[in-house]
């Protein structure tokens, strides 16, 4: 299970800016479950995806992963058993390298590298296999640069690559936002086929009402730091678009908005 406990988390600490986001915020996920995360920009969504990955610490409170506290642990050593894939498809790869080479970095996450050659040419027909479940025909640009790629393929190679390695938990920061529709629905059909197949724990954050609502088996609304909707399992299936735009325009007329 993933627990963030008592988490308080505060921007800019001692100015005359200074903000507090969260304020003994709690979240508790159990092994194998797909959370989809909405909410307003500012809501806090992304800083709790950074703050389960170790990208920004905390002032107060614990992150824990099977009891065991990793507040403190580096964002390097997390990454080790936490797959990410971000909204800007460049994030998740290195342009100015091959398909090929990009798949030999995922494929060796976490290992020594040594003084051996950076891409095991046995590997490249596993690599083919796993691109070609794509359908993107990938697997026939294993020497073409990912830089000259689209943005849907990159993003479709950044998931894949995110998940080669075994992981316990895979962390989706809004990654279908820069894509058209039509790839957009890929990338979530691929997410869920990938998610299902490993029994991944996933986080997702969207701004997609609909991905929201037919993909995985909780969603969460995010406001000012604080959860204000948590539906999961049977109850998470009586959810409709229509129940989250509508608890979003009553929180919008409270704001003033």
């Amino acid at each position: 299970m993933l627990e963030l406990r008592n988490v308080t988390k505060i921007y800019q600490a001692g100015t005359i800016n200074e903000t507090c986001l969260f304020q003994d915020f709690n979240l508790a996920v159990p092994d194998g479950q797909f959370v989809s995360v909405v909410g307003s920009n500012g809501s806090g969504k992304t800083s709790m995806l950074n703050i389960i990955c170790g990208s920004i610490e905390i002032e107060r409170g614990q992150v824990l992963v099977g009891g065991k506290d990793i507040t403190r642990m580096s964002e390097f050593r997390r990454h080790r058993t936490v797959g990410r894939v971000y909204q800007n498809p460049a994030l998740g790869t290195c342009p100015s390298m091959t398909l090929l080479e990009n798949m030999s970095l995922a494929d060796t996450k976490g290992r020594p590298f040594n003084l051996r050659r950076g891409t095991d040419r046995r590997r490249i027909a596993f690599y083919r296999e796993q691109l070609s479940r794509l359908n993107l025909g990938l697997e026939d640009k294993l020497h073409v640069k990912v830089g000259s790629l689209s943005g849907g393929q990159r993003q479709a190679a950044a998931l894949l690559m995110s998940t080669m390695t075994p992981i316990d938990f895979l962390i989706l920061d809004e990654h279908t936002a820069a894509l058209d529709p039509k790839t957009a629905e890929r990338i979530m059909e691929l997410t869920d086929q990938i998610v299902r197949e490993k029994k991944l724990t996933t986080i997702m954050v969207t701004h997609n009402l609909r991905y929201a609502v037919e993909y995985g088996d909780r969603v969460l609304m995010m406001h000012q730091g604080k959860t204000v909707f948590d539906r999961a399992g049977e109850e998470k299936r009586g959810v409709t678009t229509e129940t989250l735009l509508g608890l979003f325009n009553e929180i919008s007329i409270e704001c003033g908005n």
